[in-house]
């Protein structure tokens, strides 16, 4: 078994010290209770949704390097005094000056890795990754990271699987979005959220509807399910700049049963231990291997009608 954790909270814009402070204390709580892995949300050192209306300049004052970044070293030092396994969002500059929606895990010990959202939709002036990551982990089994819309592209997390991922981290900064689709998500009163103590109830129906819960379970399992793969799923809650993140922190078996998940309206943590022996019997586990991929040339051939994450985000 192992034990992971999957945290929602509504980070400060910009404020990466409040933001690593509300790390330190979730990891804290996580250590009492013997946690091995614990997620956080996308861009969740830095904020996410501002980021949007940023220049250039702005943008890269939050950023940082990945090798030696303020904020990688302070979660280096968070996960070798708790002995925990750390997924958090932020914004990378790379070597050559671009910028990156990035998730850095690191481990007890200094090993990090970094995924680079492959769908970057966030600012013009932050570039898309170009890879997939998977890698191996102290506890023995793989894990492979997918940056929010990232998992909206089912051959992403297929992939993901392909290279041998056990366990997926998907950390979103979603729900409450102003989607032009008809049965899309919509955005959120913000004075339910001003008015959650009061008036739990109403938030949380918002939380659990076709605007947050609802719309997750449209697909989020069967990435699970159709993989064979743990997801952890965490997400913002609460105010992100104009629109309202619905937390839903939930952990997903490789069957598509939810194992822990909340809809509360507040900043939370939800845990659930890995039977990492239903992996292999799993039903996405016996499917993938009767793949036939002499069939599949046409899912890597471009048909014309491909646009970048940017257009059709905001289409």
């Amino acid at each position: 078994m192992i034990k992971v954790a999957s945290v929602q909270f509504n980070h400060a814009p910009g404020d990466k010290e409040s933001n690593l402070e509300t790390i330190r204390g979730f990891c804290s709580e996580a250590a009492q209770l013997a946690v091995q892995i614990i997620a956080f949300p996308e861009m969740c050192i830095t904020g996410y949704w501002h980021v949007r209306n940023l220049s250039r300049e702005s943008i890269q004052a939050l950023s940082e390097n990945v090798s030696d970044g303020s904020s990688v070293n302070m979660l280096k030092e968070m996960a070798d005094q708790y002995q925990l396994i750390i997924g958090a969002g932020l914004i990378e500059e790379s070597g050559d000056g671009k910028l990156y929606n990035s998730y850095v895990v690191v481990h007890p010990g200094g090993q990090v890795n970094c995924h680079r959202k492959i769908h970057c939709f966030i600012s013009e002036h932050m570039s898309d990754g170009d890879s997939y990551t998977v890698f191996d982990s102290h506890l023995g089994h793989r894990i492979g990271i997918l940056t929010c819309y990232d998992n909206n592209i089912i051959e992403n997390v297929r992939i993901t699987a392909l290279e041998g991922a056990e366990i997926l981290l998907a950390p979103h900064q979603t729900g409450g979005c102003g989607s032009k689709s008809p049965h899309g998500m919509k955005v959120i009163d913000r004075e339910l959220w001003e008015n959650r103590k009061k008036d739990p109830k109403s938030i949380e129906d918002q939380f659990r509807g076709p605007n947050g819960r609802g719309w997750l379970m449209r697909w989020l399992p069967s990435r699970a399910h159709d993989n064979g793969l743990f997801v952890i799923f965490s997400n913002g809650v609460g105010v992100d700049d104009d629109e309202i993140r619905t937390g839903n922190a939930m952990i997903i078996d490789p069957y598509g049963r939810i194992l822990a998940e909340t809809w509360e309206a507040a900043d939370k943590m939800v845990v659930a231990d890995l039977d990492m022996k239903l992996i292999p019997t799993s039903s996405g586990r016996r499917w993938m291997r009767g793949r036939r991929p002499e069939l599949y040339g046409q899912i890597a051939t471009s048909t014309g009608n491909e646009i970048k994450a940017r257009e059709s985000r905001f289409s």
